[in-house]
């Protein structure tokens, strides 16, 4: 077996809805448009992300508890985490 290598990244945010996560990796998706004007950005961020960690081998996910704070984890073929 050659395991994996994994990298997390949690905030203390407001977290998200299960339909949220859902679709957090599709591009342009926005959980809550209405607050764009303040937050920015265009809702691809994660969408590259998730193409970039796949044509590596990898895979992404996320995990959220409202109120509480979401953490992103992306997982790589040991063979592939060595390249990077």
């Amino acid at each position: 077996m050659q395991g994996q290598t994994c990298l997390s990244v949690t905030d203390t945010g407001i977290g998200m809805e299960q339909k949220d996560l859902d679709q957090m990796f599709e591009r342009f998706y926005r959980a809550d448009p209405s607050r764009s004007k303040n937050t920015g950005g265009m809702g691809i961020g994660l969408a590259i992300t998730k193409a970039i960690v796949e044509a590596h081998g990898g895979q992404i996910s996320a995990h959220s508890a409202l109120g509480i704070g979401t953490t992103v984890t992306m997982s790589f073929p040991n063979d592939m985490a060595s390249n990077l």
